[in-house]
């Protein structure tokens, strides 16, 4: 049987940032993954060009049980780390909105600095490889098509449940559990929200128009833009608080974010608005957008003929819609997983678990999971890094 000190499951983020880590510190590393090529979400995130990190990444923006364990990774290994590593292999990138940095070329740049640190420690990245049942008998034994191999430490990289075409099947979990890790409830992140039939029917000559919204359920909110579907609602905002929403809940959406609509009518109206209710509204809103608040307020004519209390039902109607999904698009759509292995099983300076000496779980597959616009790569960096240090 074929043995190393190392054996990480799973050439992603995480897993990449772990090997390298490690083999720098000079231990033999093999790293398994059934696909093709190495990183296939990096390669896909960002539209191609990869939102890598963000400026800053505090804790309150990421969703765990113990909101608290990511702090010790985040900050020994930060955004700023990264930032200088992306210099260092001078790769151009760009700041858009709310401190999301992208690459300015290809994600496929990531990729390659990444794999070329690996290289240069000595990693062994064996890609295309099925793994099958995974024990321990004093050192882990990993079973393969290619063979089997035994290490004294193991690394669960593999991600979680989302975007299942590119292989994703939770294979994390269930060795977590096999091997006794509690591993919390789990369900689709950053994800499209969709709506039932009677819904749709108002929403569908929507579909592919965008607003500057606020997008709220409880004290959690969000403002970022928001797109309408054929199946729903989905745009940052949305994406952003699906992370929140359970089924049953319902959400308040504020079209118009920044305006008043009810106090600009009347002020139209005030003016001698002769016009048309719609083209008034539509003014402050798209014009389908503002079909739709019409229709569902009751309301047509001209803006003149409208008493106080038909303006404030618009105004409630723009910037206090209140609506309640039947359910999401699902792990097929969701960019991550919500959930995972319980950060109590783990040692938050090393993500080794506390009960089993050896096995070390980082990335996705761990209970955190971030905010959308770079947080979750920043998160792989940070516990990829941190185990890297003690594997």
């Amino acid at each position: 049987m074929e043995t190393t000190d190392v054996v990480i499951l799973g050439a992603g983020a995480a897993g990449m940032m772990c090997a390298l880590e490690a083999g720098r510190r000079g231990r033999r590393v093999v790293v398994l993954d059934h696909a093709a090529r190495p990183g296939e979400k990096i390669r896909i995130s960002g539209g191609g060009r990869c939102n890598f990190t963000n400026r800053e990444a505090p804790p309150q923006r990421f969703l765990s049980r113990n909101p608290r364990f990511a702090i010790s990774a985040l900050s020994r290994f930060t955004p700023a780390d990264f930032i200088a590593r992306v210099d260092r292999a001078g790769i151009a990138w760009h700041e858009r909105t709310l401190g999301q940095l992208f690459c300015d070329g290809s994600a496929a740049q990531i990729v390659a600095m990444l794999t070329g640190a690996m290289a240069e420690a000595g990693v062994d990245l064996r890609l295309g490889r099925k793994i099958g049942a995974v024990s321990r008998a004093g050192r882990f034994v990993v079973e393969t098509d290619a063979g089997a191999i035994a290490a004294e430490s193991l690394v669960l990289a593999t991600g979680g449940k989302s975007i299942p075409k590119m292989g994703a099947t939770g294979l994390a979990f269930r060795i977590a559990a096999g091997f006794g890790l509690a591993v919390t409830e789990t369900r689709p992140g950053l994800v499209p929200l969709t709506f039932a039939e009677q819904e749709l029917a108002d929403l569908r000559p929507l579909a592919g128009v965008s607003v500057a919204a606020r997008v709220s359920l409880g004290r959690t909110s969000f403002e970022e833009g928001l797109l309408f579907t054929h199946r729903g609602l989905s745009g940052p905002s949305i994406l952003q608080i699906s992370s929140y929403w359970r089924e049953g809940d319902s959400l308040t959406i504020d079209l118009a974010r920044g305006g008043t609509a009810g106090r600009a009518l009347r002020e139209a109206r005030g003016a001698g608005g002769r016009g048309e209710l719609l083209a008034a509204l539509s003014r402050h809103l798209p014009e389908k957008v503002a079909r739709m608040v019409l229709g569902r307020s009751g309301l047509s004519g001209r803006l003149a003929d409208q008493p106080n209390a038909a303006l404030d039902r618009i105004d409630a109607a723009v910037h206090r819609w209140q609506v309640a999904p039947v359910g999401s698009e699902g792990y097929r759509t969701a960019e991550v997983t919500v959930g995972g292995i319980d950060t109590a099983a783990l040692d938050a300076r090393t993500m080794e678990a506390k009960a089993m000496r050896g096995l070390y779980v980082i990335g996705e597959a761990v209970d955190v999971t971030g905010w959308l616009g770079g947080y979750n790569f920043q998160w792989a960096w940070s516990s990829g890094w941190a185990a890297g240090q003690a594997v």
